[in-house]
């Protein structure tokens, strides 16, 4: 039987708005912030706002010099060649000679060879062969069979995700977390989270633990066995937007991809990837734009010659001209309600007049259309001329990863994308624009009204471009020291005076915080209440620092010790999805020399003082910008950005503080450098087993208290391990009120360890904790040397969990503000609204919103906190470089240390829907939020349960997709 319920959460006009989720949507919602960010210890509260089409955050800078033109490719200087050598021959015959280029340094932990070419066309490509578990197979043969076998288990993969969305997640994480940023959780990918750990900017509310974790083993899946990946940076952007035609780049990098000369099928690419179980994405940055799939390894090869058609010969007809506007303009639409992308433009705003900071890069319907027609602009003509201009080959890095040896890849790459076009013309060049923030209007104070309830304070200078430091990468010293919320710290000294929940400074390295005409370095912190209305004393905290900083000057343990964590975990680094892993390469290949390639963005090669002290010297009050967001500001704000439509006021900064940051003011003695860390890892060695291997997970320990789950790293063998204990507990499901003061305690748990844990953070032990429906999950991950130390700080804090009367508030006042932010998106509301049909026994955002505002005592919470832990039943897995007999010290420490009784009867934790009936069921909910004028369609297919066949299952959701989204 198949039932459909479908969830509109609309918008406050009443308009019903479906935008159909192609590239140019997926592109805006794909926020990605995986990478290390070069100079910031943490992702910043204003995380990297969406730009037209981006979906990561990376650098925009001025491009050093790549290898000459006589060292053409890789260490012969030979230009990649047509036909076919010996080594593939030799491949053929079972004997793979595929030894890549040995002046690219890789980690010792890849399995992958790399090879440098440059096309005679003036094309760079870095070549990446992936033979790792081929296990005795040649580069190039391939079992039809196991191909096949693949791209049916694909299907199966896609549907299962399509159908299987977030339910079982929802049943792991009911918890809230508190906004620690001041953005949208701070982005629209994930609202319900409880903060992944490898993304910072996903600052908000209920994550979903097991979509998190299937997604990773789908990106697993993919980097070890199927996936093959390309990625095509060109080193243009929007800052080459000519004056008249605001947002052109980003609009030319929507329709290239509206079919070629070869392949003229508008949407023939994108129907290509999804047969074959495959994607692709594009975005614009100031100063480059960069493409990239993934598929099948089967049909990589097509897939390129595809792909490429688009840079050969892109048909761009005129009639699709009106159809890419609107999708730009979509995405422009859907970008609005964004407090990070307001923020943005506002800054740009700041810039001297002629800089191309000052453009207007989104692009929109006014932009590329109706001004255009009324001042008789052919876009389209106009649109052609920019391909012609800056779609050139030698402005081109190209990369290419796949289960293919070095030899084939060369040959493809060399016949297919060196038909791309040169037109020997110069690429532009921005560097000679310095300074675009000297001017008048910086070094203010600015009022913002954001969307949100946020109180934020972002502190911001404008230096001189950095790129050319990437060696030293002098603003990673000082972010890893502003950001740091140890003993010592900016963060750790106004958590107690209660005036802010998190710091995030440093340079997020996109293309609007860094390029080749400055760098921007922005110190962004979460106030309360009471932080907000303090916040001139919560700036001079910054300067105070940032003083005793420049005093001391730059210090070489300090170096040596962010040396020595990244050095780790690029020895020992986990190997990624490989579209995400070439997108990376390919604007790496922009930014840094050959030998570069995979360290330049993480590295830290050389310790200058001088360059540090350079870039640190800049950081003072007379230089600053600060802009403050509150809802208090609503009323006082007297201008409007063009744009966003952002209310804001400009005022100076207040006499008597201004006069101060002027003068030697004294330092803060509560303010120093943090001690020597003793979470980093100095033993790598791998343990021997210790049981017999398996494959999966096996039970080692089951009493009434508790069961651990075991199994020891026989695949990637690194000194990592990764720990996961879940306390469950049916107190938490009683009440709403116990639902919040769940939440609350998880929250203040997390802010009491904020500083103890910090040192083990920035060492590469990861550690999260979540408010699960039934209980609290603890997870840690990271080196196993001293992740022992770490699981038992944090049961430490558990057993020992206490609150002041003045944490206790400043925390329910900001979990008011998470359970607002989350009812007033559309896509949050929709989601709370289907769960609450479908779960059983569920507590709605309502429901936990009202019982917060109804009011909760501290005393209510350390009742609640005691009863909780004093029956519990704890599941644990470890997994990883762990014997049998440490991982059960984890489960015997906890069990100890909280001393708890068993529950009086089983507990079931697995997730519950109800049946629905079987017919069509439409739930229309108004959005809470006038001012945002994008809504949500949410369609949920449930199919009875068992069919006769697992084939019949898959038939079932394919049969389903096609017409699988209804339009209201």
């Amino acid at each position: 039987m198949l039932r459909r319920v479908t969830v509109a959460a609309v918008s406050a006009t009443g308009r019903k708005l479906w935008c159909e989720a192609g590239r140019e949507l997926a592109a805006l919602w794909r926020i990605e912030a995986r990478g290390r960010c070069e100079d910031s210890t943490a992702v910043r509260p204003f995380p990297t706002p969406t730009m037209p089409g981006r979906n990561k955050a990376k650098s925009t800078c001025s491009c050093p010099d790549l290898p000459p033109n006589g060292q053409e490719s890789g260490e012969s200087g030979r230009v990649a060649r047509l036909g076919v050598d010996e080594s593939e021959e030799e491949g053929r015959r079972g004997f793979i000679n595929n030894a890549g280029d040995p002046e690219i340094v890789k980690s010792p932990s890849d399995p992958k060879q790399y090879r440098y070419i440059k096309l005679r066309n003036g094309l760079q490509a870095l070549l990446i062969s992936d033979l790792s578990n081929m296990e005795g197979k040649t580069g190039d043969a391939t079992d039809d069979e196991e191909e096949d076998e693949e791209e049916e288990e694909d299907d199966e993969d896609d549907d299962d995700d399509d159908d299987g969305d977030d339910d079982d997640d929802d049943d792991e994480d009911s918890g809230a977390e508190i906004e620690d940023d001041d953005e949208e959780g701070f982005d629209d990918e994930n609202e319900f989270n409880d903060v992944d750990e490898h993304d910072d900017n996903d600052l908000d509310t209920e994550d979903n633990e097991l979509e998190e974790l299937e997604e990773r083993a789908e990106a697993r899946k993919k980097t070890t066995e199927k996936q093959s990946a390309a990625a095509l940076c060109v080193g243009v952007g929007s800052f080459a937007d000519p004056d008249d035609l605001p947002g052109l780049a980003h609009f030319l990098e929507h329709m290239v991809f509206m079919g070629s000369l070869k392949y003229p099928d508008e949407n023939g690419f994108d129907a290509f990837l999804k047969k074959h179980g495959g994607s692709d994405n594009a975005s614009t940055d100031c100063e480059r734009t960069v493409f990239q799939f993934d598929v099948q390894r089967k049909y990589f090869k097509e897939a390129l010659d595809r792909w490429a058609q688009f840079f050969i010969h892109p048909l761009m007809i005129r009639d699709a001209i009106d159809r890419e506007v609107e999708a730009v303009d979509s995405e422009y639409q859907l970008a609005r309600p964004s407090d990070a992308n307001r923020k943005e433009m506002l800054f740009g705003s700041l810039a001297r007049p002629g800089h191309p900071m000052g453009k207007f890069f989104w692009g929109n319907a006014e932009t590329l259309k109706h001004e255009p027609k009324k001042s008789n602009i052919d876009t389209y003509t106009r649109l052609r001329e920019f391909w012609m201009l800056y779609y050139s080959a030698h402005y081109m890095t190209l990369v290419v990863q796949s289960k293919e040896t070095l030899d084939t890849l060369e040959k493809w790459v060399t016949e297919i994308f060196s038909q791309i076009p040169n037109n020997g013309l110069p690429k532009p060049n921005f560097g000679h624009l310095t300074d675009p923030f000297d001017t008048p209007a910086f070094n203010k104070l600015y009022r913002v009204v954001p969307i949100r309830k946020i109180h934020a304070l972002t502190i911001t200078w404008a230096l001189p471009p950095q790129q050319q430091h990437y060696r030293v990468k002098p603003l990673h010293y000082i972010s890893w020291l502003v950001g740091h919320e140890g003993k010592g710290s900016i963060l750790s000294y106004l958590r107690k005076k209660c005036w802010a929940l998190a710091l995030f400074g440093g340079n997020g390295e996109t293309g609007f915080e860094q390029n080749s005409t400055y760098s921007v370095f922005s110190i962004s912190i979460t106030l309360t209440d009471e932080g907000y209305e303090h916040f001139y004393e919560v700036a001079h905290t910054v300067f105070q620092y940032l003083k005793m900083l420049q005093r001391l000057g730059p210090e070489k343990r300090i170096f040596e010790e962010i040396q020595k964590i990244e050095d780790n975990e690029f020895h020992y680094q986990e190997q990624t999805d490989p579209v995400e892993y070439v997108e990376n390469i390919c604007e790496n290949m922009q930014l840094y020399p050959l030998q570069d390639f995979l360290t330049g963005d993480q590295l830290l090669f050389e310790y200058k003082p001088e360059v540090i002290a350079e870039a640190l010297n800049q950081l003072v009050p007379q230089k600053a910008n600060l802009v403050l967001l509150s809802g208090a500001n609503e009323g006082k704000c007297d201008l409007k950005e063009k744009w966003f439509g952002t209310q804001y006021s400009m005022e100076d900064i207040e006499n008597s503080w201004a006069e101060l940051w002027k003068s030697n003011f004294e330092l803060n003695p509560d303010l120093h450098l943090p001690a020597e860390n003793k979470y980093i890892a100095s033993d790598f060695m791998l343990k021997a087993f210790d049981c017999p291997e398996t494959e999966y997970p096996i039970k080692i320990v089951n009493t009434a208290q508790g069961c651990l789950w075991y199994k020891k790293d026989n695949k990637f063998k690194i000194p990592k391990a990764y720990i996961r204990f879940h306390l469950i507990s049916p107190l938490i499901q009683k009440s709403a009120a116990n639902v919040v003061l769940f939440d609350i305690f998880v929250n203040i748990l997390t802010h009491n360890l904020a500083e103890p844990a910090y040192e083990a953070d920035v060492a590469q032990l990861e550690y999260k904790l979540v408010a699960g429906e039934h209980g609290l999950i603890i997870r840690v991950k990271g080196f196993n040397h001293k992740l022992p130390l770490l699981f038992q700080l944090i049961i430490d804090y558990l057993a020992e969990f206490s609150s002041t009367p003045a944490v206790f508030t400043m925390i329910t006042e900001q979990l008011k503000k998470t359970y607002f932010n989350i009812l007033i998106k559309p896509e949050t509301l929709a989601k709370d609204v289907r769960l609450l049909i479908l779960e059983y026994a569920r507590w709605s955002m309502i429901d936990k919103y009202r019982a917060l505002m109804d009011g909760l005592s501290l005393e209510s919470l350390l009742s609640f906190v005691k009863e909780f832990k004093s029956q519990l039943f704890v599941e644990g897995l470890v997994q990883g470089n762990v014997t049998s007999t440490e991982s059960m010290d984890f489960l015997k420490y906890v069990v100890d240390k909280l001393n708890f009784m068993p529950l009086e009867q089983e507990m079931s934790v697995q997730f519950q829907v109800v049946e629905l009936p079987g017919r069509h069921h439409l739930c229309k909910v108004r959005a809470l939020n006038k001012g945002d004028a994008n809504s949500e369609v949410t369609v949920y297919y449930q199919v009875s349960w068992p069919l006769t066949q697992p084939s019949s299952w898959l038939s079932t959701f394919k049969a389903l997709k096609p017409g699988g989204v209804v339009t209201l």
